[in-house]
């Protein structure tokens, strides 16, 4: 299969690139190179030594003798350019991650609300547009979001992207209807995701692409199967108080011995998937694909949930790091349920990594190996959902 990866430089991207090009994929990795600049922004970096693009795709070679071809377009503003690559590569499916990815990020200031959803909304629909012009018949899978559905559940699972309704019609009595599950966002960067929603089930009805959107839990971990090859290959570990997830922050704190921060009550339920868990996951849905004319394929990417609070204790009773309660900068409940329904992911085969047996293994083989590159004055969060209009542009 002729794999283009979108956003394939990222935290998930360059996993996957390299999980797709060890099974005998032909892989185009596309990237504009920008989270690599926001790292400059942010005056942070990875945990992790993150090399050159070029540097990482040579290191593939030399260690498998496969090749990955790159361009760095930015697939939000060259629409001409990724007409072209398409039209050239001709690929069976494209994996759409070019969106920024950071709730925080996108909580900053105006310019960061509005500079996401110009790149986000843009890159999807450049992207939709793009296939339809070029006549080819391609296979999207994005990368989505649990919190498109939002956190307050009513009691119920989470079904996988659709919802049955039933609607009083009067004379006409009850009519059952099945919907796209009502979308509640909890901040601008989730916003963008419930538009992409809308984007997906209009081409899909309209001109019938064949998409699969992929609702993703948090994820944690670094390392694939692929990424411990070479020192080269590393994934990246994001802490900041922006870009990094809270299990990796909390998993690093520990590794460091700074008191896990717990925003609020802790009691936020998520949903978590692993990394690895991520990239086979993506390869499960390239392997499953819609049928032209289908609706959207929507599939729930996680494997399991759990209270902050409840991750925090477990962390500190495995390390002896204390937790430390902190104001949470975020507008939500402070205490929810969460259930979820991820069916179809296990039925096609996924045996998942759960968060007890592999949480150690991350703590001592990666947070511990490079604590020396933290700067402790990056991991508090300084993006608040509720401080004002600032529109102070970076």
């Amino acid at each position: 299969m002729k794999v283009m990866i979108l956003g394939g430089d990222g935290f998930c991207g360059w996993p996957t690139a390299l999980h797709l090009s060890a099974q005998g994929h032909e892989v185009m990795i596309v990237d504009n190179l920008v989270r690599r600049k926001t790292d400059v922004e942010l005056e942070t970096q990875s945990l992790t030594p993150i090399a050159p693009l070029s540097d990482r795709v040579s290191a593939w070679h030399r260690v498998t003798g496969a090749s990955i071809e790159t361009s760095t377009i930015d697939v939000s503003q060259d629409y001409a350019e990724l007409l072209g690559l398409l039209r050239r590569f001709e690929p069976d499916s494209v994996v759409h991650f070019a969106e920024q990815r950071a709730a925080p990020y996108s909580m900053k200031s105006s310019w960061h609300k509005r500079y996401t959803v110009d790149n986000n909304l843009n890159a999807t629909h450049n992207l939709l547009a793009a296939i339809v012009e070029s006549g080819l018949d391609v296979h999207i899978v994005h990368l989505g979001t649990m919190g498109v559905y939002g956190y307050g559940t009513a009691g119920m699972s989470i079904p996988e992207g659709y919802l049955t309704v039933k609607v009083d019609a009067g004379a006409a009595g009850e009519v059952s209807q099945e919907i796209l599950y009502p979308a509640n966002p909890g901040s601008i960067y989730h916003m963008t995701k419930t538009q992409d929603a809308l984007f997906f089930a209009y081409y899909a009805k309209n001109d019938h692409l064949r998409v699969t959107d992929l609702h993703q839990g948090i994820v944690w971990g670094t390392q694939t199967e692929e990424t411990k090859r070479d020192e080269a290959l590393i994934n990246r570990f994001d802490y900041d108080g922006d870009y990094g997830t809270v299990l990796n922050r909390f998993l690093m704190q520990a590794a460091i011995g700074y008191p896990l921060t717990v925003h609020g009550t802790g009691g936020q339920t998520r949903a978590f998937i692993h990394i690895s868990d991520t990239v086979r996951c993506v390869e499960l849905a390239l392997l499953n694909p819609p049928a032209r004319g289908d609706r959207v394929k929507i599939l729930n990417q996680m494997t399991e949930t759990a209270r902050v609070r409840d991750l925090a204790k477990m962390i500190s009773d495995k390390t002896g790091v204390p937790i430390d309660r902190v104001r949470n900068p975020r507008n939500e409940a402070d205490e929810n349920e969460l259930r979820v329904e991820n069916k179809q992911f296990l039925d096609m085969g996924l045996n998942p990594i759960t968060l007890d047996e592999g949480l150690m293994e991350e703590v001592t083989q990666i947070a511990r190996k490079y604590a020396g590159r933290c700067d402790k004055r990056r991991i508090p969060c300084g993006s608040y959902w509720n401080a004002g209009t600032r529109a102070d542009r970076p």
